[in-house]
């Protein structure tokens, strides 16, 4: 179940505009089919009312007769007639639900030839693929649909069931001379599961909140853009939204009242957008600490430079070494970046010169946490004058500034590197679901401000 897959198998293609949808800049989820999109409920299956007629006998040895039994009527047949319909149904689903279950646990390799990715990539791929399937074709501010909504739950609550089972012992004592061992769930899992749950439910619940709204959308190209939609007069901005909508060709254009939004839909609009970019942070914070917790391959570290300045280039490390306080707001700014392209390229070179940096400290020989990583900032003053010690921590400032600046910006080398590596279940569950919630909830900051801007644009022309 762990055999090394080619790298077809294993690539990851990470949310900019993870399939989540289209609309978000996030290259962080996959585009496949969910493997798990069928419902089947094991409980009503096992506890199905049982097809035989009971017949009550007054005696042990009386015979009874055909005309002892009184004759179903023609709704008795039909129940029956369903009951057999249903049951074949259940049957189906339960065997479609065995094949999918032995596909995720074989890493998608049914032949038995071992070639199958190993598990953990295989629920990281799963999650995500589920995640395209239920919000790839998202692109407004609407809720969810029931059908959609059932899916996303349950098949999500089927892969967070596996964290169950990922348990650590602890000794605890009953006295001077007895200990016991007791099992709870894993530290990282007990912390960042519930709160991943919770800000589910949260991005739903915004969602959920967008019911009868006073803007609406028009599909870009359409003839409705030129005409009325629902009596609403959609032509006036139709110009503004195009000129602000040129590098997202396919989305819905949004539209609003010629007078624009009332007073009370833009504090809505406001308060919901708050509440999906604290959603959004959270989501990244979970991500960023699990994809840390991760060990780096060793495939990625034979591709490093022997030098970090290699890897940065000239000017870059030149200022990262003479300054005598280093600012990296003000580098990026002398950088003058352009596009994501180049701000992904810049980000993969810091990364890669920040590990090559951190091996020859020494402090490379296991995954770190969040934690550890910032006692490690705070180490730094206590090392004196150590060159790479100090080029590592400019480095890392510098790529926070980096994705804090470009909060669109996918995911690095080696973070694709770890996940393609992972053999930690759990992590994979978590990183995976953090990731996918991340580019929820960017989306929806994206779409809101989408709405706020033509809102903006509307009054500005009144006034």
């Amino acid at each position: 179940m762990e055999s090394s897959s080619n790298s077809d198998q294993n690539e990851v293609s990470v949310s900019g505009t993870p399939t989540s949808s289209v609309s978000s800049p996030y290259r962080r989820t996959y585009s496949d089919i969910s493997g798990l999109s069928h419902r089947f409920d094991v409980q009503s299956f096992y506890n199905r009312p049982s097809k035989t007629n009971a017949v009550v006998l007054s005696g042990h040895d009386e015979d009874v007769s055909e005309d002892a039994v009184e004759p179903k009527d023609d709704v008795d047949a039909d129940r029956d007639e369903g009951d057999s319909d249903i049951d074949s149904a259940e049957d189906a689903e339960l065997e479609m639900m065995r094949e999918r279950f032995a596909k995720l646990l074989l890493g998608e390799d049914m032949s038995g030839s071992g070639k199958g990715v190993c598990t953990a990539v295989t629920v990281s791929n799963s999650i995500t693929n589920l995640y395209a399937t239920v919000f790839g074709q998202s692109l407004r501010l609407q809720p969810l649909s029931t059908e959609k909504k059932e899916l996303w739950k349950r098949e999500m609550n089927c892969f967070m069931s596996i964290c169950d089972y990922i348990v650590e012992v602890i000794p605890r004592s009953l006295g001077t001379n007895v200990e016991i061992t007791e099992t709870k769930l894993r530290s990282d899992i007990l912390m960042s599961l519930p709160a991943l749950k919770k800000l589910d439910n949260m991005l739903m619940e915004i969602l959920d909140s967008f019911t009868d709204n006073e803007f609406w959308y028009v599909e870009r190209g359409s003839s409705s853009m030129n005409s009325s939609g629902g009596g609403r007069d959609t032509g006036t901005f139709r110009k503004v939204v195009v000129q602000r909508k040129d590098e997202k060709w396919w989305l819905p254009v949004p539209c609003v009242p010629a007078e624009g939004l009332s007073e009370e839909e833009r504090k809505h609009l406001r308060h919901k957008r708050d509440c999906a970019s604290q959603i959004h942070k959270a989501a990244l914070a979970i991500n960023d600490s699990t994809l840390n917790d991760m060990d780096i391959p060793d495939s990625y570290l034979t591709t490093l430079p022997k030098s970090g300045k290699a890897s940065v280039g000239d000017v870059i490390y030149k200022q990262l070494c003479t300054a005598e306080k280093f600012y990296p707001d003000q580098l990026l700014d002398i950088l003058k970046i352009t596009s994501e392209h180049e701000a992904l390229e810049l980000a993969d070179k810091v990364e890669a010169s920040l590990v090559t940096w951190r091996r020859k400290t020494g402090g490379l020989t296991h995954s770190k946490s969040s934690w550890d990583m910032m006692k490690d900032i705070g180490g730094d003053a206590d090392r004196g004058n150590d060159k790479n010690h100090i080029l590592a921590a400019r480095a890392r400032s510098l790529l926070f500034c980096l994705k804090q600046r470009y909060p669109e910006l996918s995911q690095t080398s080696l973070d694709i590197c770890k996940i393609q590596f992972n053999r930690d279940v759990g992590k994979a569950v978590l990183e995976s679901y953090s990731r996918v919630l991340e580019g929820l909830a960017y989306n929806v900051v994206s779409w809101i401000d989408d709405v706020l801007y033509v809102d903006r644009t509307v009054r500005n022309r009144e006034d």
